[in-house]
């Protein structure tokens, strides 16, 4: 039985090489994403580890601010501390740190040097020790104000040269410097682009004050441990600061860069997975088909002796073969693919090493787990099958397939997943909480699809004799046996267009969330938005306070209102303490925006020591008008604030974070002062146009390329910009899951061809001309893709609605379909169709007519 199974292994490899591709893809992408992610952290954290020194002193923040909003303040501690560090026994030196990451630079021509998204540009201050990442490679070291250095990799890239000059916008102001030197990276690179100055002139220019630095650096004397010199530094500094060893520094930051790329990985991890199960589609039908075509084959191996269990482990052991092949294949690919992203990587700044690429034991193990399980897997069920056919029944050659049994079985099972389903698209449109109705839409997607999978190919002979109905007229009798052909296996055709199905639902769906949001943003912004223009830089982030002066002194500007974000950390009436951050703004906010509320006013909720949040977020923790909240910010500071407002908006918008909290600028100054604005709303005065005052402030700004002027609707187009990114990323990352599918129709009809060798050369003897032959092959394989986008699109658009109900428990309360994404699904499907057709129907129309006949 072992020699039989390998005999048939290698005599069917050709017809088993597109499920091997299947495998292959589907692993490579697990085993890619695993590799890519090992290697950046396993590249950071050596970085970390080299370049971290032995104590570090910090400025010690109250709270932990990972929200996305800041203030635009620079934590500091006075240069002094380094002084009083210095004097601790076991000290051998000590460096003031000065690093600054919310700026921008400019090269002569007004354009940034660094990058618009991704890694910051960083201004520092130059000093070499043995842990330092980068060496001079070019010029001289920095002296005074007006010099700098560059890194290579950024002077590269924008052909910066030593004696260029560069601008400096910093949040004190803005300066100018020459290159005098260039630094060469001797780690990693992590792609920001870096301007080094001289301490004191960086103390000056980026802190606007010589007695401050953002940390200290402390080297251990020989023979003085982290740990010990860590306990001696703060026995010193009183736990006023924060304090730790190289190996804390380098774990924290470690931690920080790992939560985004657990982000990351688990995204790509779980688009492999819905590559996989579509796999899984393409492998049973894979099997099945051999399986009819093999009947004779394996009901005289019944009559010579095999039993049922013998049969069934020779068609598994064949399915172990298929997979080991192709997940050895897949893990060889996965680490090309990790390759491929090194270099895409290095081409958007971070520049990682492929030399050092790790493949940790893990992604072997989880490689072959994934492509030999999941083989193991999709072929039990063609096994088993193969195995209850009785020799006498083989011998007749009575396709295994069955094609005429009953579905009854598929129906119960089909219709109880899909009322499961939909009652829990139910509960996910009436949970109170986003995350009651998340779980509940992840449900009903799992129930749902499970449900079209099951009863798939009982829709098959309805839906495809509407779809297929008007081939007779058209195309004759080639196209009634295209149809019919269809029609043949209901569960070969089920399962061809389900795994297209999935891929093109999700699609589906996420293109409808998509147009819910875009429509939600747009009706949001003409609602509560009131100003003429908003300022904001390219990030979102602070800017400096020269772009605010820059507004308010512009020709024709009649009102500006500032905003500044806040960072909290509230003490709620439940017990709960929640880190967020609330918008500041000017008394004038009402003339710039159309807040409706549901108790208070703004006037209330700007006032001294008052503020504003949202009704929804109010309610769901018990807060009150008139309630008092105790309210922390990162310096240290706390106070208790009076809830002056309720609003009636949803999402938060311009007002931060989490709870949708605003209060007046001068609340915020008193116990966070010195912030930088991060929007400017700007009302033209009397008698100025809107098209003169968008001049005026474009002029006025022009030496700031960082910041933008928009209007209403510039600011709907850049939040539907955003949006669209995001969707095309997910249309790529399910483009392989779509690309296995394609492969599915392939093999199905490939495998067809195969199996009607015989009636196409009884075809081709009565009159069926070569062209009509691939005529009738082209439309069976459109009508079976059309079949799977149809059920696609009715499976997305409700997946789709389902996601609407989340987004509208958080505002989001907008619906709407994107036809024209509907649309290029039904128009792609045809296109799918008519390319996964080509191989087969040459193949068919090529058969010998006589060889054909006389095939068995």
């Amino acid at each position: 039985m072992l020699k039989a199974t390998l005999r048939s292994f290698f005599a069917h490899k050709g017809r088993l090489l597109l499920s091997a591709l299947a495998v292959l893809l589907s692993v490579a992408f697990v085993s890619g994403s695993l590799i890519f992610s090992d290697t950046v952290s396993r590249t950071f954290d050596r970085l970390f580890a080299s370049t971290a020194a032995d104590v570090a002193v910090s400025p010690k923040e109250a709270f932990e601010q990972n929200h996305g909003f800041g203030s635009g303040l620079v934590p500091t501690l006075p240069a002094a501390v380094g002084e009083d560090v210095a004097k601790v026994p076991g000290v051998e030196g000590v460096h003031l740190d000065v690093e600054v990451e919310n700026l921008t630079v400019t090269d002569a021509e007004n354009e940034p040097i660094g990058r618009t998204t991704g890694p910051p540009t960083v201004a520092t201050n130059w000093y070499v020790t043995d842990r330092s990442p980068v060496e001079l490679s070019d010029g001289r070291e920095p002296e005074g104000a007006g010099e700098a250095l560059l890194d290579k990799d950024t002077a590269d890239r924008k052909n910066v040269e030593i004696g260029d000059t560069l601008n400096v916008i910093a949040p004190p102001g803005t300066f100018g410097v020459e290159v005098v030197g260039i630094a060469k990276f001797t780690t990693t690179n992590p792609g920001a682009a870096v301007v080094y100055l001289d301490t004191a002139a960086a103390q000056r220019q980026l802190l606007d004050d010589p007695k401050l630095a953002t940390s200290v650096s402390v080297d251990a004397a020989p023979g003085v441990s982290d740990a010990e010199l860590k306990k001696r530094v703060k026995a010193v500094l009183d736990g006023k600061y924060a304090v730790q060893t190289a190996d804390e520094q380098a774990k924290s930051a470690a931690e920080e860069l790992g939560t985004f790329l657990d982000i990351i990985k688990y995204v790509m991890l779980g688009f492999a997975g819905i590559a996989v199960l579509v796999g899984i589609f393409l492998i049973v039908n894979t099997f099945s088909m051999l399986i009819a075509q093999r009947t004779r084959e394996l009901g005289l191996m019944r009559a010579l002796g095999a039993d049922r269990r013998q049969v069934r482990r020779s068609v598994l052991t064949e399915a172990l073969l298929l997979g080991v092949a192709g997940s050895t294949l897949g893990l060889l690919s996965g680490i090309g693919l990790a390759v491929g992203l090194i270099e895409t990587m290095g081409l958007l700044g971070m520049n990682l090493d492929a030399a050092e690429m790790v493949v940790s034991w893990v992604t072997p193990v989880v490689a072959y787990a994934v492509g030999v399980g999941v083989t193991f897997v999709a072929a039990y069920l063609p096994a088993r099958r193969a195995a209850r056919v009785s020799p006498m029944a083989a011998l007749a050659d009575l396709e295994i397939a069955e094609v005429g049994r009953p579905m009854r079985v598929r129906a119960v099972i089909g219709s109880v997943l899909g009322v499961l389903g939909a009652v829990s698209f139910v509960f996910c449109a009436t949970a109170d909480r986003t995350r009651d109705s998340a779980v509940y839409l992840v449900g009903g997607v799992v129930l749902t699809m499970l449900a079209v999978v099951a009863a798939g190919p009982l829709l098959v002979r309805p839906v495809i004799r509407v779809l297929g109905g008007w081939f007779p007229r058209i195309f004759g009798s080639v196209g009634a046996l295209s149809q019919r052909n269809a029609l043949r296996n209901p569960r070969r055709t089920g399962a061809t267009a389900v795994a297209l199905m999935v891929g093109l639902a999700l699609v589906g769906g996420m293109s409808v969330a998509a147009a819910s949001m875009t429509k939600s943003f747009d009706e949001e912004i003409d609602r509560t938005l009131g100003a003429d223009f908003i300022v904001q830089s390219d990030n979102f982030g602070p800017f400096p306070r020269e772009v605010t002066a820059r507004v308010e002194d512009a020709d024709g500007v009649g009102l500006v209102v500032r905003q500044r974000f806040a960072p909290l950390r509230v003490t709620l009436p439940d017990g709960e303490k929640t880190s967020t951050s609330a918008g500041a703004f000017d008394k004038e906010l009402d003339q710039v925006s159309r807040l409706e509320y549901a108790a208070g006013g703004t006037s209330a909720a700007l006032a001294p020591g008052h503020v504003g949040l949202q009704r929804g977020f109010a309610r769901d923790h018990g807060i009150r008008m008139g309630s008092k909240l105790e309210v922390e910010f990162p310096n240290g500071k706390r106070t208790e604030l009076t809830v002056g407002a309720l609003t009636k908006q949803e999402t938060s918008g311009g007002f931060g974070a989490a709870g949708g909290f605003f209060l007046g600028l001068p609340t915020l100054e008193e116990h966070l002062p010195g912030g930088q604005e991060a929007a400017l709303f700007v009302n033209a005065g009397g008698g100025t146009d809107a098209d003169r005052l968008r001049a005026s402030l474009e002029s006025g700004l022009e030496s700031f390329p960082q910041v933008k002027v928009r209007d209403q609707a510039d600011f709907k187009e850049l939040i539907r910009d955003q949006i669209i990114v995001l969707l095309y990323l997910v249309f790529a990352l399910l483009g392989l899951a779509i690309i296995i599918a394609v492969l599915g129709v392939v093999n199905t009809l490939a495998l067809s061809v195969v199996e009607r060798t015989r009636e196409i050369g009884m075809l081709r003897a009565i009159g069926l001309s070569r062209r009509q032959t691939r005529r009738m092959i082209r439309l069976e394989s459109v009508v079976i893709a059309v079949f799977g986008a149809l059920l696609g699109l009715v499976l997305g658009l409700a997946w789709g609605a389902g996601v609407h109900e989340v987004l509208a428990l958080e505002g989001m309360r907008a619906f709407a379909i994107d036809w024209t994404v509907q649309l290029a699904v039904v128009i792609g499907s045809v296109l799918v169709g008519l390319l996964a057709a080509l191989l087969p129907a040459l193949r068919a129309s090529r058969l010998n007519v006589l060889a054909a006949i006389a095939h068995e």
